[in-house]
């Protein structure tokens, strides 16, 4: 009898789905006493299960406010809920690796955000930080600016429509088609036109000479971000997951190849018709590295996709939840409008952000929705490399483990803010602690943090500048639904709309 057939017998068959789970469990002996909930010790299946319900943020929450600051929630994988842990696992030179999940977000080439080599992530920011210096945003404001103004001309046409009633709207659709057209001109060279066209649709070419079709950008981002980060929590299922009998994986690959066929047919178009432009895609076709190499088409279309998923969803998620918060608050509405009236004397003309950019109210508002909101909750997951570990909250880890801090705990936490941690105060910026600043982590933190930081607090001041300055609302909804893929977005926000009459 062979060793083949001795081995598949029904008993050692059985006995494979057992070693499968048992030996990431054991292998990981060094953290086997840090309290998990079942089975996320023994398997990727756990955390994944998360991620396609999309509440991966509130889960891990939930476990920490059980369990305490220490929560296993992969095999491999700890989530760390202390802030001090952040320069730790975050620092810039402490040698930590972006970890595996990071391999679901590749799709054109590996760009700045997905890149998991250090030296390759050192090139390419060199190449790519020059994009976002103080005098390059300060450059992009025109195109900010260009799209704020139409978004203020539709809105007036149907606030006039309303003669002095409540216009009935879904302001999640608006804040997206702005964010869209924001970013497309500012990364493509003109805007996608959703705010003209009142609807999501843009060009997508899967590859540079493939024929042109259409598709929808904002459903396509949504799906993708929440299929790859799914998949990263177990990224060898990855080549199978369009075979998977649940639609949401072969749906979420599809989003995947278009959303990179919206940027190859964008930067196709820009390469072909060039311009004397000063956006974003001019930058980093001006970007070189250490040995004075420019970006070749495929990493300048990656970085500009990279820019595309970076730019939109953020933007306009937090707007919508910017708005949401103020309206449940009216006093704070009252407060951030008396001070935009002070500095804005016409209420016809979109802001400037020299206007608005020193403006603290405005300020305090934005932090706290980025704070309670958390528009990235999640845990962002790093490996200890090579060496003797890192002793955290009292515990050693080993090589190998991933270590991440989930900012939506972070930034709830009572601990740090304060028994009214929940609540939505704008005020608490007025006075904030060296511990709160530290704590507070909405574009992450260290040397792989967000590099287009700047853009987004000019974009959103400027939102929250001509929303406000300009509109009032009314809130037809209760609570705020949301859904997490990479980034926790809005279901909707139903509000009445009417231009201010003061």
């Amino acid at each position: 009898m062979s060793l083949i057939t001795l081995l598949l017998t029904p008993y050692t068959i059985l006995l494979f789905p057992v070693l499968y789970y048992l030996l990431p469990y054991l292998r990981s002996h060094q953290i086997r006493d840090i309290p998990s909930p079942f089975p996320a010790a023994w398997t990727n299946l756990w955390l994944m299960y998360q991620c396609r319900r999309g509440k991966r943020y509130l889960v891990v929450h939930n476990a920490h406010q059980k369990y305490g600051k220490l929560v296993r929630i992969q095999p491999h994988h700890v989530s760390i809920a202390d802030a001090d842990a952040i320069p730790h696992i975050y620092g810039h030179g402490n040698g930590f690796l972006k970890s595996e999940y990071y391999d679901a977000f590749v799709s054109i080439r590996r760009g700045l955000f997905n890149t998991r080599d250090r030296a390759e992530h050192t090139r390419k920011r060199k190449t790519v930080s020059h994009t976002f210096s103080a005098k390059n945003v300060g450059q992009f404001e025109q195109y900010i600016h260009h799209n704020l103004e139409e978004l203020q001309k539709q809105w007036d046409r149907r606030a006039d429509g309303e003669k002095g009633g409540w216009y009935q709207m879904d302001a999640l659709h608006w804040f997206n088609y702005l964010a869209f057209d924001v970013i497309g001109d500012l990364a493509f060279g003109a805007p996608f036109g959703m705010l003209n066209k009142g609807r999501d649709e843009t060009e997508v070419r899967l590859s540079a000479n493939s024929e042109l079709t259409y598709a929808p950008a904002i459903e396509v981002l949504n799906r993708r971000g929440e299929v790859s980060a799914t998949i990263g929590c177990f990224p060898a299922i990855r080549p199978y997951a369009k075979y998977l009998p649940d639609p949401f994986f072969s749906q979420g690959i599809k989003a995947i190849e278009n959303l990179a066929g919206m940027a190859i047919a964008r930067v196709n178009a820009r390469l072909e018709k060039p311009s004397d432009r000063v956006d974003l895609l001019a930058r980093l076709m001006e970007g070189r590295d250490e040995t004075g190499n420019k970006l070749c088409r495929e990493e300048l279309t990656a970085e500009a996709l990279t820019q595309l998923i970076a730019g939109s969803d953020t933007t306009s998620n937090t707007s919508c939840a910017i708005l949401y918060y103020c309206l449940t608050r009216p006093e704070v509405v009252k407060k951030l409008q008396q001070e935009l009236d002070a500095v804005l004397p016409d209420i016809d003309a979109v802001p400037t952000f020299t206007q608005i950019k020193d403006l603290p109210y405005v300020d305090a508002v934005i932090k706290e929705t980025m704070r309670i909101h958390s528009t990235s909750s999640l845990g962002l997951p790093r490996i200890i490399p090579p060496g003797p570990g890192i002793t955290l909250c009292g515990h050693h880890f080993p090589q190998g483990t991933a270590l991440s801090v989930p900012a939506y705990t972070i930034h709830h936490s009572t601990e740090i803010w304060g028994p009214d941690a929940d609540e939505f105060r704008p005020e608490r910026w007025e006075k904030v602690t060296e511990k709160q600043k530290a704590a507070f982590i909405p574009f992450s933190y260290g040397s792989r943090a967000c590099v287009g930081r700047n853009v987004a607090e000019m974009e959103l001041a400027l939102i929250v500048g001509t929303v406000f300055r300009r509109y009032e609302f009314e809130l037809r909804q209760g609570k705020l639904e949301t859904r997490e893929g990479f980034l926790r977005k809005p279901l909707g926000l139903e509000v009445g709309m009417r231009k201010r009459t003061t």
